[in-house]
């Protein structure tokens, strides 16, 4: 039955409905009298009225399966409220479960209660678990800026050194887990995933946030684990193999856990807070190794992190780069490496989690009474961001399986007592680090060992010179160009649009993919790379692929060899003729398909990517801003004058390339000389 809710949508959000590409709803909008009305909204981004659009599109049997749940989400988007938006999913996920997650939502408005009641609804119809977790899903992409979420991949890889790192199971038998800023409950399902695959008796997840709505998802999100495990909530049987039990509450100021003995502790605490409780907290009996200073709140959640553990437990934290560094906060670092309850420091490659420009670092830690004096092994250091191993995938992407097959591979070995530890990882005795500094940053102690990897010097000369060469040759013909006689004002414009009306091209844009369709690593058989925004920010290609049922099925928008292809975004503005193979356009990207009897596509990319046509063209004035890529300007020339454009515009694309590789070559170059002098690789001569 049609909805009765009004709530406004977009044609990004009608196309998603529909499971179509944006394209496709605006030529309906144009070929179709019946279609609504805009009801708000711009002339650029028009709204329209969700019970209208969704009874048009059931009149016209254009609602797909993918329908049910993308016409559930904008009403509670439109909810406005962040927490109001986030305890409904919350409350929908607990009645979706028959009310076997603890009851921790407040009483709802009577708006939010009716989308309760279609959210649980679909959950009879296309499953509870799904509709909980895409409703969950697109509440944290919705507030992606407040809200830090571990991406899978990095969960899974802490949960699993945590728990590999383990001198000795508990007593029981069983295993309990502790995160104390859970947020939505990443680390812990993380966890349960590692423990449920190595076949464990029994897990306890233990989970504290002071965000309410986080804290009410996170309990959600794990009562359908509990659930799907055949276990029970706090309130359940004792001898379930999954328990679970989340709490709102801050965990430093009053720790609603306080008595938890813990075998694991998992934890992306907030980074940089002033206001964590210094003051009322400067007696605290967990500073055992020193009153954290004001400025390093991440100190704090490392001490209360071991204070939880139980004699042998072990903790991996998610810490900023800086952390392992600044100057106030060396002596608790000197002080955990002094009792030999900091194991090993782990610097991450950029892209891990946010903020994805930034290398983060795992922490672990074992708590006292293992098996053996903790000194005697001394402190791993690690620098996955370094190493050729971890870095062996997609350029541009974190390469989640080689990543994580070092990280594993370091911290076995060193816990092994191994000799030989993979490239970029090294065992330091704690002597070696208590100078005035303790700086902990792997980069600044690891270095690739000597008779390692050969320095291929002759080979990166050569590739030097040969870039150096390409670019020698197209600068002599770019400089051959000369100003225009009346100032570039000569030739008269058009915009993209204009062009798209008057047939010289097609102009689509891409969407992101639902949930759970995007896969990592290379494409399997017959897969289509996607290429995003992040991608493109990250300075690389692709990192994700699609299956090709999830592309033709979805109407999703796949660039093919030729297509003028433009970044919408001013941070990420560019504009170039796609030469490689079929490739899925993520949000935010858009393919022109050019006439070529009216219109070349060099010519057209090599207008586009102007700068300045890009901030004309953006909505707004910040970076994050979106470009209207219809007001994009284009010299309105005959097509003979074009190719004559064209020629020069492919010098200029090659003219940036070699210039890109030689500032690659020159940055590899100076690193592996430097490298190779300071390890003894190359000789300086006599």
């Amino acid at each position: 039955m049609p909805s009765t809710r009004a709530v406004p949508v977009t044609l990004a959000e009608i196309a998603r409905i529909a499971g179509v590409g944006r394209a496709a709803v605006s030529n309906w909008r144009r070929r179709h009298d019946s279609f609504p009305a805009r009801i708000g909204g711009t002339d650029a981004s028009p709204q329209f009225s969700l019970a209208e659009i969704e009874q048009w599109l059931r009149e016209n049997d254009k609602l797909k399966e993918i329908g049910g749940r993308e016409l559930l989400w904008p009403g509670f988007e439109a909810l406005g409220s962040r927490d109001e938006t986030g305890l409904a999913i919350a409350e929908a996920g607990r009645r979706m479960l028959g009310g076997k997650a603890p009851a921790s939502v407040p009483p709802l408005s009577e708006q939010a209660g009716e989308l309760v009641d279609e959210a649980v609804a679909l959950g009879r119809r296309e499953g509870a678990r799904e509709v909980f977790e895409f409703l969950l899903q697109r509440w944290l992409d919705a507030h992606v800026r407040q809200v830090s979420a571990s991406p899978r991949p990095l969960a899974d890889l802490m949960a699993q050194v945590a728990l590999a790192a383990r001198p000795a199971p508990s007593p029981d038998g069983g295993t309990t887990v502790l995160d104390p800023a859970c947020g939505a409950g990443h680390l812990l399902e993380a966890a349960a995933r590692a423990q449920t695959r190595a076949g464990a008796a029994r897990i306890a997840l233990l989970g504290c946030d002071s965000d309410p709505a986080l804290a009410a998802l996170a309990a959600a999100r794990l009562a359908f684990v509990v659930d799907e495990a055949g276990g029970a909530g706090r309130t359940g049987t004792d001898g379930a193999r999954v328990t679970a039990d989340v709490r709102e509450g801050d965990s430093l100021r009053a720790d609603p856990h306080e008595r938890a003995a813990a075998d694991v502790v998992l934890c992306n605490p907030p980074f940089n807070e002033r206001d964590w409780g210094y003051e009322e907290l400067s007696t605290d009996r967990r500073w055992v190794h020193g009153l954290p200073p004001r400025t390093e709140s991440e100190l704090a959640w490392v001490q209360h992190a071991l204070a939880r553990l139980r004699p042998g437990g072990t903790a991996v934290l998610l810490l900023p780069p800086a952390v392992a560094s600044r100057r106030a906060g060396r002596r608790i670092r000197g002080a955990l490496l002094r009792s030999g309850l900091l194991r090993a420091v782990i610097a991450l490659p950029p892209g891990c989690a946010q903020p994805h420009s930034v290398s983060l670092h795992l922490w672990l830690l074992r708590a006292p009474g293992g098996t053996g004096p903790a000194e005697d092994n001394g402190v791993l250091l690690a620098d996955a961001a370094a190493s050729r191993r971890a870095a062996a995938g997609r350029e541009g992407g974190v390469d989640w399986d080689a990543l994580g097959d070092f990280v594993r591979t370091a911290v076995a070995a060193y816990g092994s007592g191994a000799a030989e530890l993979p490239d970029c990882a090294r065992r330091m005795a704690v002597i070696e680090l208590l100078d005035d500094e303790v700086d902990l940053t792997p980069g600044r102690h690891v270095s690739p060992a000597p008779g390692g990897e050969e320095l291929d010097l002759e080979g990166a000369w050569s590739g030097f010179g040969e870039a150096l060469a390409g670019l020698r040759a197209a600068g002599r013909a770019l400089s051959a160009l000369e100003p225009a006689g009346d100032g570039g004002g000569g030739h008269p414009k058009t915009t993209v649009g204009d062009l798209a009306r008057a047939g010289a091209l097609t102009l689509r844009g891409g969407q992101q993919p639902p949930d759970g369709t995007v896969r990592g690593g290379e494409p399997g058989e017959g897969g289509l790379p996607l290429l995003t925004v992040p991608d493109l920010l990250q300075g690389g290609g692709p990192t994700g692929w699609l299956h090709p049922s999830d592309v033709s099925g979805r109407g999703m928008l796949v660039a093919m060899p030729g297509d003028v292809v433009v970044a919408g975004v001013i941070r990420a503005f560019a504009a170039w003729v796609h030469q490689g193979p079929p490739t899925v356009l993520g949000a935010q990207l858009y393919a022109l398909r050019v006439e070529p009897e009216k219109m070349d596509a060099w010519f057209l990319a090599g207008c586009l990517r102007a700068p300045s046509n890009g901030r004309q063209a953006g909505t707004h004035a910040s970076s994050a801003s979106r470009v209207d890529v219809r007001r994009l300007q284009v010299l309105q020339l005959p097509l003979a004058e074009q190719l004559r454009y064209s020629e020069v515009f492919r010098r200029l694309t090659e003219f940036e390339d070699f210039r890109g590789r030689l500032d690659e070559l020159a940055s590899r170059l100076a690193r592996d000389i430097s490298d190779g002098l300071a390890t003894g690789r190359l000789s300086a001569g006599r």
